[in-house]
C-alpha cells in the first residue's frame, strides 16, 4: 500500500512532495519536491540546525542568499547554509519545480508543512497562509527551526513563548494528530 506523500496549499497554490523523510533517513536528510506557484515563495529567514540545496527541475526559481539573488535554471543549485538569511521565490510568470534536500533531517520541518497545508486545506488559515490561531502559529515556527533576520528577530521572543503556551494546551498534541500522516 502506497502512502500519499504529496500535499497542497489552496492558498500558495503549491504542492509539496515528501521523497525522504527523516524517519527514512535516519535523520540524514528530508528531501521534497515542490511545485510552486508564480509570485509563491518564503520570506526571508534562517536555519540554526539545517542547511537547504535548493535543485531547480523545472522553470525559474529566485533564491536569496545573504544579500545576493540568484535566478536557478533547470540542472542549477543553491545551497543556504545554516545562519545564512535566505528565501525563496517564483517571479517567472509560470510554475517551476524545484527540490529541496535539508541536512540534516528536520522532523519538525516536515510536521510544520503537513499541519499547515492541512490548515490551509480546512480554512483554518488568513489569506496570506499564516494560520489564523495565533499559537498554532507560534509554534510551528518553532518546530520548523525557523529564525527571523535583523530587525524581525525581535519578533522571536514573542513566538517562542507563545509557543510554549501552546505546548501547555496540547495544541501540538491535536494538530499532530489531526494533520501529521507521514
Amino acid at each position: 500500500m502506497t502512502m500519499e506523500r504529496k500535499i497542497y496549499n489552496p492558498i500558495q497554490k503549491d504542492y509539496v512532495t515528501f521523497i525522504k523523510t527523516a524517519a527514512e533517513t535516519n535523520g540524514e536528510c528530508t528531501l521534497v519536491e515542490v511545485e510552486l506557484a508564480n509570485g509563491g515563495g518564503v520570506g526571508l529567514h534562517y536555519h540554526k540546525t539545517y542547511s537547504e540545496k535548493f535543485d531547480c527541475l523545472d522553470g525559474e526559481l529566485q533564491i536569496g542568499l545573504g544579500k545576493k539573488i540568484v535566478t536557478l535554471k533547470p540542472g542549477e543549485s543553491a545551497t543556504a547554509e545554516p545562519n545564512v538569511n535566505h528565501l525563496f521565490r517564483n517571479r517567472s510568470g509560470k510554475p517551476c519545480r524545484f527540490r529541496v534536500e535539508l541536512r540534516p533531517a528536520s522532523p519538525g520541518f516536515e510536521q510544520s508543512l503537513q499541519i499547515g497545508y492541512g490548515l490551509a486545506n480546512d480554512g483554518l488559515c488568513k489569506p496570506n497562509g499564516f494560520p489564523k490561531d495565533k499559537l498554532a502559529l507560534a509554534w510551528l515556527f518553532d518546530i520548523s527551526e525557523s529564525n527571523l533576520p535583523g530587525w524581525m528577530s525581535i519578533f522571536e521572543f514573542i513566538l517562542r513563548k507563545q509557543a510554549k503556551k501552546a505546548l501547555e494546551k496540547q495544541i501540538d498534541k491535536a494538530l499532530t494528530e489531526k494533520y501529521v500522516r507521514f
